[in-house]
């Protein structure tokens, strides 16, 4: 059955000038046979009058976490409470619309809503104390928690920090109530993963499966799977007979344990769980690895200190790093590295640089996540290795910036998120969101991508609006070379001839009407392999 769809705006994300734009294309059963002019379009069985409606390609959030997206929609939300009072009142009043619950799980809190930027177990037992409260920071590289979640996960003053993490601390020694990168892991989420059930996964996923589609999304990396992760989107699979709304890739998460024998396990692991790239709603692509932290935190590894002249250590120093990548690089498995700070950057680099020169000349095709903070010349030096460069426009948000900026303190804040850099160089640069650390909506992400403005608070005004990206350079980076960021971009990420019929129908034009448009656009239909999965 072939589908004409004509008198539309379709915007085709091809990055010749004269293919970016088309006001018809044929679809035929689950691909696209043909853009361009309706005068040239071929016969079909049917017509779809797209009544002037914007169209383009699925967006690719090449950047999220999935299984934890599904439960943080289902948590507190906090980002936007821009006091202790304000956190603590929800808190009550959460404890108060569920007074049967074991435990409060909220999420999305920033460092500069706290009274100098130091929470306290304190804080939170005032609101609730009698229940554990465990709260995910915006950037999900620590949690906060009260004196009964410290005493339900059994940590006092002679628990050891664990590798790459740590516990903090009063100054004579007891537990604070924060637990900072692999401190979370092991201990706020080990115990959140240890009490859900495969009921609670299961309705996760279906969130997840319902949100995406809805914001106009057709595909996403996954950069944290694991065994939970693949079992619920393994059961996701058999409720649907095998086909999921949305195209899933995903990165086996592998911890620096200290061993390095136990390191490679993990990397064979992942790649006995590597399918044919010919599968094409749920695939295991290649490895994550975090090398540092977050610079909210002060726990990003940079090269200089940060204002209060603390610095971070690597999770992963080189030479721990080194072999994992190495081995992941022999099995073909892709790597995406985690870093944030531009020392992190530097040794991903150096890590990837060293594999290849073990390996040889073979297609490979790694990647570096965040790059908040890139010193000059990694961008070059990426594009020179064939290294993608995956970035969230959405971290960037002016309203949540002003603590990002103060922990660094100095000239390095003017190359905050610099994304053109990345076009310059040449280096393939894929847009994603990171959710659940920032909305998943994609229409909000080319907003801030395209303005340097904010998505979350419209008084704020833009951030290094020099930054500020065209819109159909914006998109082409979330649609186009977001697929291509896991080896798609020759059937996914355009509305083209051959390509996947995956695309979505817009209700407003922000190429004609201006970029404010994109925060309140309606995402009408999103089609993946030519079947419609919003609204479903």
């Amino acid at each position: 059955m072939t589908t004409l769809y004509r008198n539309g705006r379709i915007f085709t994300a091809d990055p010749r000038p004269e293919n970016t734009w088309a006001d018809a294309f044929v679809v035929d059963d689950d691909t696209i046979v043909f853009a361009g002019s309706a005068s040239d379009a071929p016969a079909t069985g049917d017509t779809v009058d797209l009544q002037g409606r914007l169209v383009l390609p699925g967006f690719t959030d090449a950047h999220t976490h999935l299984l934890g997206m599904g439960t943080a929609l289902g948590q507190l939300h906090l980002t936007d409470a821009r006091s202790l009072d304000e956190i603590q009142a929800r808190l009550r009043d959460a404890r108060a619309d569920a007074p049967d619950v074991p435990a409060l799980w909220g999420r999305g809190w920033l460092f500069d809503s706290v009274p100098d930027g130091r929470p306290t177990a304190e804080m939170l037992d005032a609101a609730v104390s009698d229940v554990p409260v465990f709260l995910d920071a915006n950037d999900y590289h620590s949690c906060w928690v009260n004196s009964a979640a410290l005493a339900e996960l059994g940590i006092t003053r002679d628990t050891p920090d664990p590798l790459g993490g740590s516990i903090g601390r009063t100054a004579d020694g007891e537990p604070d109530g924060m637990l900072y990168e692999t401190a979370a892991t092991q201990f706020a989420w080990a115990h959140r993963d240890a009490t859900m059930t495969d009921a609670d996964r299961d309705v996760a996923v279906e969130r997840v499966l319902h949100a995406y589609p809805a914001a106009g999304v057709t595909g996403v990396v996954d950069m944290a799977f694991d065994d939970l992760a693949l079992q619920a989107f393994q059961r996701a699979l058999s409720r649907r007979d095998g086909e999921l709304p949305i195209r899933v890739a995903a990165h086996w998460f592998v911890a620096n344990t200290g061993d390095p024998a136990e390191n490679l396990r993990q990397v064979a692991r992942a790649a006995e769980l590597a399918v044919s790239p010919e599968a094409p709603w749920l695939r295991i692509v290649g490895i994550k690895l975090v090398l540092d932290g977050v610079i909210d935190a002060c726990t990003a590894a940079m090269r200089h200190p940060y204002a209060d002249g603390s610095n971070a250590e690597p999770i992963w120093p080189l030479e721990q790093l080194a072999p994992v990548v190495a081995a992941a690089d022999a099995a073909g498995l892709q790597v995406a590295l985690h870093a944030i700070g531009d020392y992190a950057s530097e040794i991903a680099l150096d890590a990837i640089e060293q594999a290849a020169a073990a390996n040889g000349d073979r297609p490979r095709r790694h990647r570096i996540e965040h790059l908040e903070y890139a010193a000059p010349g990694t961008a070059e030096r990426m594009a020179r290795l064939g290294v993608t460069a995956s970035m969230q426009p959405v971290h960037s948000d002016p309203a949540i910036f002003a603590n990002w900026a103060a922990m660094l303190g100095d000239d390095r804040v003017d190359r905050a998120f610099a994304w053109p850099e990345y076009e310059d160089a040449g280096t393939l640069l894929a847009f994603s969101t990171d959710a659940p650390t920032a909305p998943h909506e994609a229409l909000a992400n080319m907003y801030v991508a395209t303005t340097r403005a904010s998505a979350l608070d419209r008084a704020v005004p833009p951030t290094h609006p020099q930054y500020a990206l065209p819109l159909d350079r914006a998109i082409g980076h979330a649609t186009r070379d977001a697929a291509a960021s896991v080896g798609d971009g020759d059937w996914r990420g355009r509305i083209a001839a051959g390509c996947a019929a995956d695309f979505v129908v817009l209700d407003a034009d922000p190429f004609a009407t201006g970029a404010d448009a994109l925060l309140t656009a309606r995402v009408e239909q999103t089609v993946v392999a030519g079947r419609r999965r919003h609204p479903d």
